[in-house]
């Protein structure tokens, strides 16, 4: 038996790195809220501090929490959530006052992930947001199981919770919120 949910979340509340499955790829987790272990997570996936990372969240009215959306989005988000989705929000002010420069993007958006996996939901619900960025060193593509991620990520993460439900292994599609429509971003 692998570690626990109960075990991950302990982690993160301690400012460590956990891989998580979410419904895309597997995610490197940080408590979004901790600038430091944010910062980890640059590190461990060997990239700049000033690229930044997409947040997870446990339901729709958290994600209302932190992003400022028109009623078409906000209709949009209602029936496509929780699903395999990044939506670009603009940040609501707490968000900008909540999250660094790792979270938020220099244009002002924000990143925010509902995975429609349990083990995603459950971990943002016990800790609020975490990271979600895909478990693999920077310009490598993502790794498809907690073996591969062990073996790029080593000691770095505290935690890898088994990949149950697996993971589509398909990365999520990026969709614009921050405007008056939904408009898919281009992959390039």
């Amino acid at each position: 038996m692998g570690p626990t949910v109960t075990e991950a979340a302990q982690a993160l509340a301690a400012g460590r790195l956990v891989v998580y499955p979410t419904d895309t790829l597997l995610g490197l987790g940080a408590k979004a809220t901790d600038r430091t272990a944010v910062e980890r997570v640059g590190r461990a996936k060997g990239r700049s501090s000033r690229q930044v990372v997409s947040i997870a969240v446990s339901s729709a009215e958290e994600v209302e929490a932190w992003a400022e959306l028109s009623i078409e989005s906000r209709a949009w988000a209602r029936r496509h959530l929780p699903g395999p989705y990044t939506l670009l929000v603009r940040p609501t002010p707490r968000a900008r006052q909540t999250f660094g420069p790792s979270i938020l993007a220099p244009g002002g958006r924000l990143g925010v992930r509902l995975p429609n996996h349990p083990v995603a939901r459950e971990l943002a619900r016990r800790i609020g947001p975490l990271t979600a960025t895909s478990a693999n060193l920077h310009g490598r593509p993502p790794c498809r199981s907690v073996s591969d991620a062990q073996r790029e990520l080593g000691a770095a993460v505290a935690v890898y919770l088994p990949a149950v439900p697996k993971p589509s292994g398909s990365p999520s599609v990026v969709i614009d919120l921050s405007g008056d429509r939904p408009a898919v971003v281009p992959r390039g």
